[in-house]
């Protein structure tokens, strides 16, 4: 039986485990080939038959956009299916997207469903969903596994580092707003911004920024953040007013005040970017004052 091969592209590993994770657990006996930037994809596609890319856009060396170009130009690759994985949802990135040829965008976050219906609409125009849905699946993990390959990596081999830095349990988390006082001021801090998980929308204040990762203070709602959860922090840059997209996770979630009925949570959004614009871009941030303190936990 033909196998169902799978390339996923993007210079952050968390992100890449994030896909190879949803990918195994809900297709399984796909084959999947990975790869971190535009460069290196080239030469997995130069060797071996891929029926599906999966690519980021913004990556070192070479682009998402790019190598979508580049592959719409080889014969063998013009009809395979490519996903733009991204932030990037403004009408003009779009639009030169699909110029390119794109096949479609699954937008950053995004939730294992969306990932699934998108990566089985692909297979499927392609012919390729049958023989996958067919096959004989593997033996499945369980249901509490967490099935990637850098959690060690990012824990530093211990889970204690992620769990929320306050003792309230996360029961506390979940208790009724309503619970809060009713005139709790909103913290103060040195920026505002957005974060965008898989589930909607936050509003943040930034209390510190640090090139690895942001300290940040969202109030309390239906929607909840969760640890490890894969997010994207939306930024505006100076008086352009252009927004910065940082793509991360959240590292730890806690009560920002003391008290079970918190109306405020704290969370360490941990990037996973090595582009060298966003770095940059963060760097005179920091330089400029917006954010004067690094925040690193455990040091």
């Amino acid at each position: 039986m033909s196998k169902v091969n799978v390339l996923v592209v993007d210079d952050a590993t968390f992100i890449r485990d994030l896909v190879k994770k949803g990918l195994r657990d809900h297709l399984p006996g796909i084959q999947i080939e990975e790869a971190v930037n535009g460069r290196k994809a080239q030469q997995l596609l130069g060797r071996n038959p891929i029926d599906l890319i999966l690519c980021d856009w913004e990556m070192p060396e070479m682009s998402g956009l790019e190598l979508l170009q580049w592959c719409r130009e080889q014969e063998s690759l013009k009809g395979v299916p490519f996903i733009m994985v991204t932030s990037r949802g403004d009408k003009e990135n779009v639009v030169q997207a699909i110029q390119a040829g794109v096949s479609d965008f699954i937008g950053k976050p995004f939730s294992n469903e969306q990932l699934i219906t998108k990566v089985k609409k692909a297979l499927q125009r392609a012919g390729k969903l049958a023989a996958l849905m067919s096959a004989a699946p593997p033996k499945m993990l369980s249901t509490g596994a967490f099935a990637n390959d850098s959690l060690a990596a990012l824990t530093g081999g211990k889970t204690e580092v992620v769990r929320p830095a306050a003792p309230t349990p996360a029961a506390a988390f979940a208790a009724s707003p309503a619970a809060a006082p009713a005139k709790a001021a909103a913290p103060a801090g040195r920026g505002q911004g957005q974060l965008r998980l898989p589930g909607g929308m936050m509003a943040c204040v930034v209390k510190a920024l640090s090139l690895k990762e942001a300290l940040l203070v969202v109030k309390r709602a239906e929607l909840l953040p969760q640890v490890l959860e894969s997010a994207v922090l939306d930024l505006e840059q100076g008086e352009s007013s252009e927004v910065a997209r940082l793509n991360g996770y959240l590292h730890s979630v806690s009560a920002f005040e003391p008290k079970p009925d918190s109306e405020w949570l704290q969370v360490v959004f941990r990037f996973v970017d090595r582009d060298p614009q966003k770095m940059d871009y963060l760097s005179r941030l920091i330089a400029r004052g917006t954010a004067q303190k690094h925040f690193s936990p455990g040091a």
